[in-house]
């Protein structure tokens, strides 16, 4: 680590926060050869390391193991007393991080030729900054300071210690009644997982549906999993009060339905609000934010002040570890570069409940107002399902009138890991003829991917322009070879 007495006065690229944004943008200046300070707070890694992605599932990962030992008997393997050591659980998941975080760690990034600091960085004017009170300049500077999650405003809410995604791995003890506020993504993963390593979890959604960023059709089948394992789903209702237990922690949810929830644990999950207070000296550097506080942004990343650049949750874009990655990288290379590349609207995602939920581009409810067709192969005729038994799922392919492909979305066990052949083929605009002539290995999964395509192929031999030629080319080959 380098100490802000050490740093130089001018650099040529500051980046203020070493969550992923920040980490990918100083590797990859440093890497240009400019002059680069990378200023982190709290930890090297952010929210993805401590927080998000790794933590998440691998808590996910011990919630699977639970369940699937408990459902065996259809199998025929039956696994009697599953017990859940919800301490070991935690010490799995805290494992995860600590394996993980030398590749995020100081040592690492300064390997890259980037200089680390710890400590607050705010700007004080359009080309400087102080950290911890030193003056710095910069050319160019990357703002990647996060997000944090949203707190629910409630009457008697500030009476209670409120769990959210930044502190629930805190946890020692599995709490015997948990309510989740929040029915996206964070909201479900947690939830399931939770409920299946034994919590009696309630969900409570203000909006008439889980997962309302995604297709309905997935929504509904990842509502009736949660219900399978247990949560108890609360949809279309609003919380109006709490009231406080004794500890501070539990209490009583009351809904505007009337009814009541009580609980040993309250765990927010209602989304992220990007980092940017008035400590972070926006308003000096001459960098705007939206009415949510987002720094506002161009297409190649750049800020309302030309030299500063933002990129990751902070921005405004799709909240993702992988497009946190690729904008960092976007943001660093224009900076150092005098380039001009734009960020990509191919934006894939996943939600890891139980099942999956992958989705890119177009989805179905679109595709009749973009002039496209659907495809969908429900999981109940993959072979792959069947042998495993995990038949509930389909996989649906958005496509265009000249057979490219515009989006899929998938929900089945491993759907993300059969995303990323969709993503390919929707950001190349491949067409299903080149996903159908492709060879895939069988049994998996993706099949189902492949099917669809080949069925939309077989579908346009059959009709059009393309189908009557078929059919002339087919009678002069049988009249030949008579």
């Amino acid at each position: 680590m380098t100490r802000i007495a050490d740093l130089p006065d001018t650099v040529d690229m500051l980046i203020i926060g070493a969550g992923t944004a920040g980490l990918v943008a100083a590797k990859t200046a440093a890497g240009f050869g400019a002059t680069t300070v990378l200023v982190e707070a709290h930890r090297m890694g952010g929210d993805c390391l401590w927080t998000g992605c790794v933590p998440s599932k691998s808590l996910i990962a011990a919630a699977e193991i639970a369940q699937s030992a408990r459902d065996g008997g259809h199998l025929g393997v039956h696994v009697d007393g599953v017990r859940v050591d919800f301490a070991a659980v935690m010490g799995h998941v805290h494992d995860a991080m600590r394996t993980i975080e030398p590749v995020d760690s100081i040592e690492t990034i300064e390997q890259s030729g980037a200089l680390v600091v710890m400590g607050r960085a705010r700007f004080t004017g359009p080309r400087s900054a102080e950290i911890d009170g030193r003056p710095i300049a910069f050319r160019q500077a990357i703002i990647a300071t996060g997000s944090a999650p949203t707190l629910p405003d409630a009457p008697g809410m500030d009476g209670v210690a409120v769990l959210t995604s930044d502190d629930v791995w805190d946890l020692t003890t599995l709490p015997e009644r948990l309510v989740v506020i929040g029915g996206g993504a964070i909201g479900c993963e947690l939830g399931q997982a939770f409920a299946r390593l034994g919590s009696h979890v309630a969900l409570v959604q203000r909006g008439p549906r889980l997962l309302p960023k995604e297709d309905e059709s997935a929504s509904r089948l990842v509502t009736a999993a949660l219900e399978d394992d247990g949560v108890d789903v609360r949809l279309g209702t609003q919380v109006v009060r709490v009231e406080a237990g004794e500890d501070g922690e539990s209490g009583i949810l009351h809904l505007d339905d009337g009814t009541a929830l009580p609980f040993d644990r309250l765990l927010a999950a209602l989304g992220r609000a990007p980092r940017t207070d008035d400590a972070l000296g926006l308003a000096a550097a001459g960098v705007d934010t939206d009415e949510r506080g987002h720094v506002v942004i161009d297409a190649t990343l750049r800020t309302s002040n030309p030299r500063i650049r933002a990129a990751g949750d902070v921005s405004g874009l799709p909240q993702f570890t992988h497009t946190a990655g690729v904008n960092g990288s976007v943001a660093a290379t224009n900076a150092v570069l005098g380039l001009r590349r734009t960020v990509s609207e191919v934006v894939p995602r996943v939600t890891f409940t139980h099942p999956e939920v992958a989705a890119v581009g177009l989805q179905p409810s679109e595709a009749e107002a973009n002039g496209c067709s659907v495809q969908t192969v429900d999981h109940h005729h993959v072979d792959r399902a069947i042998a495993d038994d995990r038949t509930t799922g389909f996989t649906s392919l958005v496509i265009d009138g000249s057979g490219r492909l515009r989006g899929a979305l998938i929900v089945g066990p491993r759907a993300g890991e059969s995303l990323g052949e969709a993503s390919l083929a929707v950001t190349q605009k491949l067409k299903t003829s080149a996903i159908a002539g492709s060879t895939h290995a069988y049994p998996t999964y993706s099949d189902a991917f492949w099917n669809a395509a080949v069925a939309d192929v077989r579908g346009r031999l059959r009709t059009g322009a393309v189908g009557a030629a078929v059919r002339v080319l087919a009678r002069f080959r049988a009249a030949v070879v008579r």
